[in-house]
């Protein structure tokens, strides 16, 4: 009985391992996130896709047991079926992503933050910060949904919630929705902090609570835009000498002109 080389063996099961890695774990998260409370996720990820490449897994893995039961040799073509399994699905995931622009929940939230940090510090006297509900929900108005799945359902929309006399930001918002703006204002209003309620930065999966990266909240600092600097004043050009000391000024000419020698008296002779 032949057997094939340590080095097939290796590459077979090493593709293997890929395989249910990579699309093991895609389909786990894509059935997770048809049932959690919370989901890091723009929308539902594929089903079908990283099943079907498991079914193939499956096949071929049966074609590879087949061929070492019957004691075929390093020519048998099964022992080459895995890893070409792998190279053809990891080639149809890149050309299914080509067009696409990855970017994970938490960095759009961050992009929200900004933007209504940039649009509230807009609206500010050049004193202090907004603090109008009815006008800081009018800059939710242009916004996507929230980057959130809620039960497999992508979150409806952002909602926004104004709290004044604030000593700084909120760490802890228990019971408000995915896709809620916490807009805490100072008791002076020189500053407002702006929290999110989604996931912490890096967890796929969970409850609802104040977006924070590595433990800390991530916080928006909304600050008066101080009011752009008057143009200097002209400089004021001189005014036009009075008719009484008009005169004067033909006069003190010929007196600095006679202080040459020359124009007091003719130079002597020798």
């Amino acid at each position: 009985m032949t057997r094939p080389s340590l080095k097939t063996l290796l590459g077979n099961a090493a593709s293997l391992g890929a395989l249910g890695w990579l699309y093991g774990r895609d389909l786990l998260d894509a059935l997770r996130a048809r049932s959690a409370e919370v989901s890091a996720f723009p929308e539902p990820p594929l089903v079908v896709w990283p099943a079907g490449v498991l079914a193939a897994t499956v096949g071929v893995l049966g074609v590879v047991l087949w061929g070492l039961v019957r004691g075929r040799g390093e020519d048998f073509k099964g022992y080459r079926l895995l890893p070409i399994l792998l190279l053809c699905s990891l080639f149809v995931d890149l050309v299914r992503v080509e067009d696409e622009v990855p970017r994970r929940s938490e960095d759009q939230a961050a992009l929200v933050l900004r933007y209504v940090e940039a649009k509230a510090e807009a609206l500010s006297d050049g004193r202090t910060v907004p603090s109008d509900p009815a006008v800081l929900q009018s800059l939710l108005a242009e916004l996507d949904p929230p980057p959130y799945l809620v039960r497999g359902q992508r979150a409806a929309a952002w909602s926004l919630q104004v709290r004044p006399g604030c000593e700084g930001p909120v760490r802890e918002a228990p019971g408000l929705a995915v896709g809620t703006l916490i807009y805490c204002v100072a008791p002076d209003r020189k500053m407002a902090w702006i929290s999110l309620v989604a996931l912490p930065a890096g967890e796929r999966f969970g409850l609802p609570e104040v977006l924070s990266v590595d433990g800390q909240p991530h916080v928006a600092v909304v600050q008066p835009t101080p009011p752009e600097e008057e143009e200097g004043a002209p400089l004021a050009l001189p005014l036009p000498s009075s008719p009484e000391t008009a005169p004067e000024a033909p006069a003190r000419a010929v007196a600095l002109d006679a202080r040459d020698a020359g124009a007091l008296a003719p130079a002597p002779t020798p």
